[in-house]
């Protein structure tokens, strides 16, 4: 094996171990938020904010994450994600209402960060196998939330661990990952763009195929940061023990991560991707509509097509960036503007979900929310389709 080959082998191994580490510190929360709220007293509005304070940071600091590449270069931006994502899981720890809120906004900023650099770093290292390389990466991070999601309570009860470590223990795999990811700094350098960050969001501003991708991005993050948060909620109200709910919330990220490793690498051979986005929105529109359903009769086929209608339109998502820039620099800056508009977008979602049960006091409301959200995500979705760039 020459020196190259075995560079690629560890890069690729380091991408598959940050990928498993961007969601279980959010994934984790949605089946301990009955926990939560016993011990904390808090209302579902703040318990939603545990989902969508780290979808806000997405918004806010993915467009900053062209600043952090020109100060301390790619690779020293991907350190310091995996650092801060560490930091923040382990200050959830504390016993503290306060420390629980700052360790996830500072978990937020990491993942963050990550998420925006990853599209580049695969079209720049794996050019030949970007659609193969994105369907892995966005793979590993539904699993690495389904692992989360379904392990979470029985971390919490049967190892007797407390809501708190079961949130925490994910920061020794972040640390792991950062372990893994050191080699890489060897080859850093810092980023000269061609581009101020106000000159790439005018550029980018004026294109409404970048906003269609923006817009899709933050529609297919709104429904599942939604569903994290609230669908064990909906299935225990429909009769199911929090372990179970906890696990159907696993098998739709499972499902989910299925979905990502396959359509991209299919939908990335085609000159548009009209048709995927179709198929993948369908598919979501009739397991919503079934969700409303209040003895939701056939439960676990319901979910797997909800989860692989959301896990495919994340790696749609991811997939639209590549494939819609030219080059490695056009696919950082439409990624971080992309991940910038759409996930403060998202932020609302687990939100207002949480506020329309309450207006309400039943899942009907709520979900006709999400129904809506996937008419304007297939609007959008077939106009990213289109065979341009930006």
């Amino acid at each position: 094996m020459s020196p190259e080959q075995s560079r690629r082998i560890l890069l690729f191994i380091a991408i598959v171990a940050i990928s498993l580490n961007l969601r279980p510190a959010i994934g984790a929360v949605g089946p301990l938020i009955h926990e939560i709220r016993m011990d904390t007293g808090l209302s579902n509005a703040l318990l939603g904010m545990l989902t969508t304070l780290p979808v806000l940071a997405f918004g806010l600091f993915s467009i900053l994450t062209p600043i952090f590449t020109r100060k301390i270069g790619t690779e020293g931006t991907m350190s310091l994600a995996l650092i801060l994502l560490a930091i923040g899981i382990f200050l959830r720890v504390i016993p503290s209402i306060s420390a629980l809120f700052l360790g996830t906004i500072i978990l937020g900023i990491g993942i963050t960060l990550g998420n925006v650099l990853l599209p580049g770093i695969v079209k720049k290292k794996f050019p030949e196998k970007f659609g193969m390389m994105t369907g892995i990466y966005s793979a590993m991070l539904g699993l690495g939330a389904a692992i989360a999601s379904g392990i979470s309570v029985p971390l919490s009860e049967d190892l007797a661990l407390g809501w708190r470590w079961s949130l925490g223990v994910w920061g020794f795999f972040a640390l792991f990952a950062f372990i893994l990811w050191l080699p890489q700094m060897k080859d850093n350098i810092h980023v000269k763009a061609r581009n101020s960050i106000i000159g790439s969001l005018k550029h980018l501003g004026r294109s409404n195929l970048a906003w269609n991708i923006a817009l899709f991005m933050g529609m297919q993050s709104l429904t599942f940061y939604t569903l994290v948060a609230w669908l064990p909620e909906i299935l225990i109200d429909r009769g199911m023990s929090s372990v179970h709910a906890g696990w159907m919330l696993s098998l739709l990220m499972i499902t989910g991560a299925a979905g990502t490793l396959i359509i991209p690498s299919w939908a990335s051979r085609r000159e548009r991707q009209r048709l995927p986005v179709i198929l993948i929105l369908s598919g979501e529109i009739i397991g919503i509509i079934a969700l409303m359903n209040p003895s939701l009769p056939f439960a676990t086929f319901w979910i797997i097509l909800l989860g692989v209608s959301s896990g495919s339109s994340f790696g749609m998502a991811l997939l639209f960036i590549g494939l819609r820039a030219r080059d490695t620099d056009a696919a950082n800056e439409l990624s971080g503007m992309s991940q910038s508009f759409g996930y403060t977008l998202a932020a609302t979602g687990p939100v207002l979900f949480g506020m329309f049960y309450d207006m309400v006091s039943n899942w009907t409301l709520p979900l006709c929310f999400l129904l809506f959200v996937a008419f304007v995500k297939l609007w959008s979705g077939i106009r990213a389709g289109q065979n341009e760039f930006v």
